[in-house]
């Protein structure tokens, strides 16, 4: 069968013919439908991540598939579409970008409403990861306004949708005129380079901010004292310098989201978000691409080119 594999950490993967995967006792044998790209991928490709799959490995820590064979007591049956997700998969063992894999139960998830085969291998951590933000870490109130940073990314507009949905004023803040488009329905939008009036009115009570960076603590100034600053990413940089005299007098909450230790309360809420989605109530942009395209979608989300969530297509 056809893989993407890692021989060398920072190179590009390559697509293989590969021996095809033998399942053990306890595991489930899948017939992939998309695989996930996400920039944890990037993270263990470049060799620098704590965890580390032997090289060559296959790539993807997510995915979504069909069951093919699995133990008579595991409780799937041949045929259900599951979620890929856990159990070392693109981080101490081969992940889903290949055709069929063999997994441990426990990282596959039943998927409890019907979705095209790209919503469903890259909705859950976007999905989720609002879900918590929001709800557990932020405990978003009646009639509040929000300031979601990153709105057009896969994370943030799911932050912003939620948000709406639960009774929120919603403002998307983007990096670039071209992602203005980007930003969910009922969400006002501003670029960065507009969003000096932010600073000056600090009307909002949350700010969730998915770029992290140098400039995080000069965004939480967009929040009224007494409000919450909830940091989900660090895509803008992993740094940030504290001034303490200057943060206790803004008195903003800063909360981080740790949705490793948030896994188990994810896999609670993924079943709800999932129908969420397949009816429409809230919607996921993928750009999806076949396996021959693997390194050109890395190259796309290294860049900040990918709208939404990137995939790999098996078919």
């Amino acid at each position: 069968m056809r893989a993407v594999r890692f021989h060398e950490w920072g190179a590009a993967p390559v697509l293989d013919e590969v021996p095809e995967p033998v399942r053990a006792s306890g595991e489930v044998l899948v017939q992939v439908t998309a695989g996930g790209v996400s920039h944890l991928d990037v993270t263990v490709a470049s060799g620098e991540f704590e965890l580390k799959p032997s090289l060559p490995y296959v790539g993807g820590v997510e995915g979504a598939g069909t069951v093919l064979e699995a133990d008579a007591d595991s409780g799937l049956a041949p045929g259900t579409q599951v979620v890929l997700r856990g159990g070392g998969l693109g981080l101490l063992r081969d992940g889903t970008w290949a055709e069929r894999v063999s997994v441990k139960r426990k990282a596959v998830t039943v998927l409890e409403a019907p979705l095209a085969p790209a919503v469903a291998a890259s909705f859950f951590v976007p999905a989720t990861t609002a879900y918590v933000a929001l709800h557990d870490v932020a405990r978003l109130g009646e009639d509040e306004d929000v300031i979601v940073v990153g709105a057009a990314g896969a994370v943030g507009a799911m932050v912003a949708q939620q948000a709406l949905t639960a009774g929120a004023r919603v403002t998307g803040v983007v990096g670039r005129m071209d992602q203005l488009a980007d930003v969910p329905k009922g969400v006002e939008a501003v670029t960065l380079d507009d969003a000096e009036g932010l600073a000056r009115e600090r009307s909002a009570s949350l700010l969730v901010d998915t770029l992290g960076g140098t400039r995080l603590v000069g965004r939480s100034r967009w929040v009224r004292r007494g409000g919450r600053a909830v940091v989900i990413g660090y895509v803008a940089g992993p740094r940030v310098e504290l001034d303490l005299p200057s943060w206790l007098l803004d008195e903003v909450a800063l909360l981080p989201v740790n949705m490793i230790r948030q896994e188990r309360r994810a896999r609670e809420v993924s079943g709800d978000l999932a129908r969420r989605l397949s009816e429409g109530d809230l919607t996921l942009a993928v750009e999806e691409f076949g396996l021959a395209e693997a390194a050109e979608a890395l190259g796309a989300l290294r860049g900040g080119r990918v709208r939404g969530r990137a995939v790999l297509l098996p078919g």
